[in-house]
């Protein structure tokens, strides 16, 4: 029994500049800045026993029992076990910490983990790049989802990073060295906020994409707020509460990406916080639905959540070791 376990994610800037087709359009390199979280997917993958009718048994949010690798309904698991050509039955098992299509990037880190646990079946080891560039093209070209390339690399490296991207689906990841007291005060700021809003952000992402040609001006000052989130994070003379207000004002330009990004459910939550006292913050992922990002001063928090009572929140704090392979056991 192979056990993985994966991170899920947060974007905080330049989402949007990941897509592959952004350095197509705009000739411009991107850009994203944010952490993988201590939350978390886990697969337990075997090969199946002999003694039993089915070759797959594939248990997620449901259970499939076939006999044909074209029979299994799972988009990742059905591309990725062909693209890896293993032939033997396979009995996986997902568990996630957070819901499924909720921004936080649960989708890629259930590739990575996979095709993780898949290596390690195979007596094989891989890097955390290649782990992330297998997980990439399987997503982007054999799905053919529309998906950038942030989450598998948060998924493969874990890590408070810059990450930039460059034509050909290359990539380049910078470990931001923060204080460690800025740090901890950053996350004790962050409060993650459930919308109760599940979404497929395959469609979001899609008219994301097919408006990038009209928004060159917005992405990019997107991506200028990653160069000015990361001198906050590692000038020790910058006040951390700059995050917040660059937050605020980075939704405000989200928002124009799309008119699926977000929904007055959303705007009411948010404007909510604000009023309470929360600096900024941001819907995550492409939108439609999943969680809110808030950044509160200490001195407001009790204030947010007593407004926001009825909602699941919870505080979150930075992974730094990627995907990791928790048990292999013959």
């Amino acid at each position: 029994m192979i056990i993985s376990r994966t991170p899920y994610r947060i974007s905080l800037f330049g989402g949007g500049s990941d897509y592959p087709h952004w350095n197509k359009i705009s000739g411009k390199k991107g850009a994203v800045l944010g952490f993988a979280i201590n939350r978390y997917s886990y697969i337990s993958l075997r090969y199946s026993p002999i003694f039993f009718k089915y070759k797959y048994r594939i248990s997620y949010s449901k259970t499939e029992l076939v006999n044909k690798l074209s029979q299994i309904k799972h988009p990742a698991v059905r591309h990725i076990v062909k693209e890896m050509k293993i032939k033997e039955g396979l009995e996986i098992q997902h568990h996630g910490d957070l819901p499924a299509r909720t921004g936080v990037g649960s989708s890629s880190s259930f590739s990575v983990g996979l095709i993780n646990c898949l290596h390690v079946l195979k007596n094989k080891k891989i890097s955390k790049k290649k782990l992330a560039n297998e997980a990439i093209h399987i997503e982007q070209n054999v799905i053919k989802e529309n998906v950038g390339s942030q989450d598998q690399i948060w998924a493969s490296y874990g890590g408070f990073n810059r990450i930039d991207f460059y034509k050909k689906n290359k990539f380049k990841v910078k470990n931001l060295i923060i204080n460690q007291n800025k740090i901890e005060k950053l996350l004790n700021n962050f409060i993650l906020v459930y919308t109760g809003i599940s979404r497929y952000s395959n469609e979001v992402a899609k008219n994301i994409i097919q408006n990038l040609d009209s928004n060159i001006e917005n992405i990019s000052l997107m991506i200028d707020m990653v160069n000015e989130a990361e001198k906050i994070l590692i000038n020790k003379n910058k006040n951390i509460d700059e995050i917040g207000e660059l937050l605020d004002h980075y939704w405000k330009i989200k928002k124009q990406l799309s008119k699926t990004i977000t929904l007055d459910k959303i705007e009411d939550i948010y404007n909510q916080a604000k009023k309470a006292g929360a600096i900024g913050g941001k819907l995550l992922g492409a939108g439609s639905g999943g969680f809110i990002l808030l950044y509160v001063d200490q001195k407001n928090k009790s204030k947010v959540c007593d407004k926001l009572n009825k909602l699941i929140m919870m505080n979150i704090k930075v992974d730094l070791k990627g995907s990791v392979i928790l048990d292999n056991v013959s």
